[in-house]
């Protein structure tokens, strides 16, 4: 593989990681709740809450690309399989914030509220997990790892593409938590809103990638001639 078909070929992993990571960690949508779940806290206080919650972020999503289709496959789990059963849950998913967003919302509203009530420091629990990378992220980063290239280039090409994805949604979700009253001022929660079925929509867009991705290797296993 030449370098400039590397270089391609981890940019599309990070288009694909990260777009489908964003849609559904949606880090604007956090921020406004975040916001009232740190009402009583001080700006400098909410600054060091962001950025814990973006490291302890990045880890369980880089944990959940890398480890979570080994531990499925330690259960006999084709690749195939959990490339299809990964990218259902994806589209899934992205269906269901397309079509109904506000019970995603409603929910994260209901974690946040928990949350008020928990008096010690609550950026792992429940500010990371599961109110900013709950188990949609996890099932998303398991599905993204499961579409991994077997070896060689194309694997490295795509390891620095979703390892790149998840340090950049960390960022974003850094960003947008330490921003988190400013961005409230000016979207509001009706620009939230429609960010976020943009972002559905990609999500879905994904999750049938993924599954079509993972029909296609089973039929290829399977010994039936279908177009790559």
């Amino acid at each position: 593989m030449s370098i400039t078909a590397w270089f391609l070929a981890a940019s599309q992993a990070f288009l694909l990681a990260g777009s489908a990571l964003f849609s559904i960690i949606n880090p604007l949508s956090g921020a406004l709740i975040f916001t009232q779940v740190t009402a009583e806290r001080t700006h400098a206080e909410r600054v060091v809450l962001a950025r814990k919650i973006a490291v302890y972020a990045e880890a369980v999503m880089l944990v959940s690309l890398w480890l979570g289709s080994y531990v499925l496959a330690f259960f006999g789990v084709s690749l195939p399989a959990l490339r299809i059963a990964g990218g259902l849950v994806v589209a899934i998913n992205g269906w269901r914030l397309l079509m109904a967003p506000e019970h995603h919302e409603e929910r994260k509203q209901t974690e946040a509220d928990q949350a008020k009530d928990i008096p010690e420091d609550v950026a792992f629990f429940p500010l990371t997990m599961p109110l900013t990378t709950g188990p949609g992220t996890i099932a998303v980063a398991i599905a993204l790892g499961a579409a991994r290239p077997s070896e060689g280039a194309a694997l490295s090409a795509f390891a620095v593409g979703v390892s790149l994805a998840a340090v950049a949604n960390a960022v974003a979700i850094w960003l947008a938590y330490s921003w988190a009253d400013w961005i409230a001022n000016l979207l509001g929660p009706g620009g939230v809103r429609v960010i976020g079925r943009l972002a559905a929509f990609l999500l879905l867009c994904v999750g049938v990638q993924i599954t079509l991705s993972g029909v296609l290797d089973a039929l290829h296993a399977g010994g039936i001639g279908v177009p790559r």
